[in-house]
């Protein structure tokens, strides 16, 4: 049995918020993702409660900063065969600093456990940022 899951199609392309979206002056999603801005209208209570959650593991850490942080998540996307979810989180890893060259390790990095499936998800996602020119700042 693997524990790959098959590829989930996004009802449409994630587009990179220019900061969060709120609900009543709370962070939604930081990374643009349409679903949440749904969810925030249907269930305000649930993405309220949500939020500390996310913070504690998305937001700046006592060891980690969000840079590193969101270098985990890349990893365990890219294993999951999510693209435009690894896209979003290289998308936030670079506004806090990461380098092109950092995300290429990472990729590199969880392809030893995640196998070629993996790192060709992470290869396709950074490539697709250099060539959109997410790197020439």
């Amino acid at each position: 049995m693997s524990a790959r899951r098959p590829e989930t199609k996004p009802a449409r392309t994630i587009e990179p918020a220019s900061r969060p979206k709120s609900t009543n002056g709370r962070a939604v999603s930081p990374y643009g993702y349409p679903f949440w801005d749904w969810v925030a209208r249907e269930d305000p209570e649930y993405v309220a409660a949500r939020q500390p959650l996310s913070q504690l593991s998305i937001g700046e850490g006592k060891a980690l900063s969000v840079k590193y942080r969101e270098m985990v998540i890349i990893g365990i996307l890219a294993f999951r065969g999510t693209k435009d979810g690894v896209i979003a989180h290289m998308r936030r890893a670079i506004e806090h600093g990461a380098s092109k060259r950092e995300l290429l390790e990472a990729i590199q990095s969880a392809a030893v456990p995640g196998g070629g499936p993996t790192f060709a998800t992470g290869a396709q996602a950074l490539m697709a940022l250099d060539q959109e020119g997410a790197f020439k700042r």
